[in-house]
C-alpha cells in the first residue's frame, strides 16, 4: 500500500510534511516520493491528514456482563470508526477482571478484534478497595496497568501497597478521583444547575482531595500514576505543582470536560449526565489551560454506552456517562485547534505518543519499521454528527457541527474503516 500526498504528521519525531507512505507486511517501509507500483494499493491523501493510529487509555466496552450496550466488536467499529487503531479497556465489567479466569477470557475476545484492544484488571478484589490482586500474575498474564475506575478507593493503606507493587513492575494505576462523602447526585454538578434542579451534585471538592492524596503518595513512592478524566480547575493546579516536585503523574481529560459545561445538563438532560461530571466555564478553562502546558498530557475518551432505555430514566435514576470515540478527534480540532488553544501536532501527541507512553505501548508512532497504525482525516471538512457504529448513542454531541472527519482508520497495514462519503 502506498499513501499519497498527505500531510504526515508523527508527533514521536516532530515530522510535519507533505510526503508518500510506503506500507509493506503490515509496517510502515519508508517516507519519501515514490511512484506508484501495479500491485499497490493506492490511497490519494491529498488534503488529508496522515498521523499515526490514534491512542485511547479509558474506554469501557462492556464485555463481559453488559453486552446489551456494547461489546468487544461493536466498540472496536466505534473506535476504527474515531480513527483509533489501539484502545485500554477498563475492568468494570461482570464478571470484574480481578481473576485469572476473566482476564484469559477476555483478552481471547480482544484478540480477534480489528483494531489494538488490550485491558487493565482490577487494583483490588471486587472491587472492594481492601485486598490487592494478584498483580504480579495478572501483569504477566497480559494485564497492561491497574485501575478500579468507575469506584473511588478510599483505604490509604491499599493505595500505598498498590503504588508500591505497580512501581516494581514498572506499570501505572490509573485512578477515578470522586469521594464520595462530597457527593449527593453523581454525573451533576453541585453547582447553579443542581440547585435549579432542586438537588446536591457531587461537589468539585470530591475530586480535588482525592487528587492531592495520591498526587502526594505517587511523589512518595515514585510510582507512575493516572489521574482519569480530570474535571477540576483546582486539580489541574495540584497536579501542575506534584509533577513540579518530580512526581509522576499523568493527567488525562475528556472531549467533553473540555468542550462543555455543567449548563449542559440543562439541554441535553441526561445525555450530559456523567462521571466525574461536567463543572463551570471557570473549570473548563483552567483545564484548557492545563492542556495548553501540558501539565494534562493525555486526551481519552472515556467511551461509557448505556442503552436508550436507561438514558431515558429520570435524571437522578439515569446511569451517568456518554460514548465518545466517535467523536474526539472531531472536538479536539473543533475546540483546540481552530480555537488556537493547541497546533494539531499538539493535539495529536496527547491521542497518540503520550498516552502511548503512559501505558509502556510500542504504538503512536509512524517511524521506519513501526506497525503500520494510521488515521487519514480532513481536519477542515465539516459534519453533523449523527448515527453511530457504538451499539449506544448517549452522546450529547448528536447534532452538532463538528470540523475534522476520519476518512481511512488502518490498523497493521489493514484498512478497518472507510468513509469517504
Amino acid at each position: 500500500m502506498i499513501i499519497k500526498n498527505g500531510r504526515i504528521i508523527d508527533p514521536s519525531s516532530g515530522y510535519n510534511e507533505n510526503a508518500d507512505l510506503l506500507i509493506r507486511d503490515g509496517k510502515i517501509k519508508a517516507i519519501g516520493q515514490f511512484d506508484d507500483i501495479y500491485d499497490d494499493e493506492i490511497i490519494d491523501a491529498e488534503n488529508m491528514v496522515v498521523a499515526p493510529g490514534l491512542v485511547d487509555v479509558h474506554v469501557h466496552f462492556r464485555d463481559p456482563g453488559f453486552t446489551y450496550k456494547e461489546d468487544i466488536q461493536t466498540g472496536s467499529d466505534a473506535a476504527a470508526a474515531g480513527g483509533f487503531t489501539t484502545v485500554i479497556a477498563m475492568a468494570n465489567t461482570n464478571p470484574i477482571i480481578d481473576n485469572e479466569d476473566t482476564l484469559k477470557s477476555v483478552l481471547e475476545k480482544m484478540g480477534k478484534s480489528k483494531i489494538n484492544v488490550h485491558t487493565v484488571a482490577a487494583v483490588t478484589k471486587g472491587f472492594k478497595g481492601e485486598e490487592l490482586v494478584d498483580m504480579d500474575l495478572l501483569y504477566k498474564l497480559g494485564a497492561v496497568g491497574f485501575s478500579d475506575d468507575g469506584i473511588p478507593i478510599n483505604n490509604e493503606a491499599t493505595i500505598l501497597k498498590a503504588m508500591l507493587k505497580a512501581k516494581e513492575l514498572n506499570v501505572p494505576l490509573s485512578f477515578h478521583e470522586e469521594d464520595p462523602n462530597f457527593i449527593g447526585i453523581p454525573g451533576i454538578n453541585d453547582g447553579k444547575v443542581s440547585k435549579r434542579l432542586g438537588i446536591k451534585g457531587a461537589s468539585y471538592v470530591s475530586e480535588d482531595v482525592m487528587v492531592a492524596r495520591d498526587s502526594m503518595l505517587a511523589l512518595y513512592t515514585g510510582a507512575t500514576i493516572d489521574i482519569q478524566h480530570i474535571s477540576s480547575g483546582n486539580s489541574v493546579d495540584m497536579i501542575r505543582f506534584i509533577k513540579g516536585l518530580g512526581a509522576n503523574v499523568y493527567a488525562e481529560v475528556t472531549p467533553h470536560h473540555f468542550s462543555l459545561t455543567e449548563d449542559a445538563v440543562l439541554e441535553h438532560k441526561s445525555l450530559a449526565k456523567m462521571n466525574p461530571p461536567l463543572r463551570t466555564k471557570e473549570d473548563k478553562m483552567r483545564i484548557i489551560e492545563g492542556i495548553k502546558d501540558d501539565t494534562i498530557e493525555i486526551i481519552a475518551t472515556d467511551h461509557a454506552p448505556h442503552s436508550s432505555e436507561e438514558k431515558m430514566r429520570e435524571l437522578t435514576k439515569t446511569p451517568s456517562g456518554i460514548i465518545g470515540l466517535e467523536t474526539s478527534l472531531p472536538l479536539g480540532i473543533t475546540n483546540l485547534v481552530r480555537n488556537g488553544h493547541l497546533s494539531l501536532m499538539k493535539l495529536l501527541e496527547k491521542m497518540t505518543i503520550n498516552p502511548a507512553r503512559l501505558y509502556n505501548l510500542d504504538c503512536g508512532s509512524l517511524s521506519i519499521g513501526s506497525k503500520a497504525d494510521i488515521v487519514i482525516f480532513d481536519d477542515n471538512e465539516s459534519y453533523v454528527v449523527s448515527k453511530f457504529k457504538s451499539k449506544s448513542s448517549n452522546s450529547p454531541f448528536i447534532g452538532e457541527t463538528l470540523y475534522g472527519k476520519v476518512k481511512y482508520t488502518i490498523c497493521g497495514g489493514n484498512i478497518v474503516y472507510k468513509n469517504l462519503k
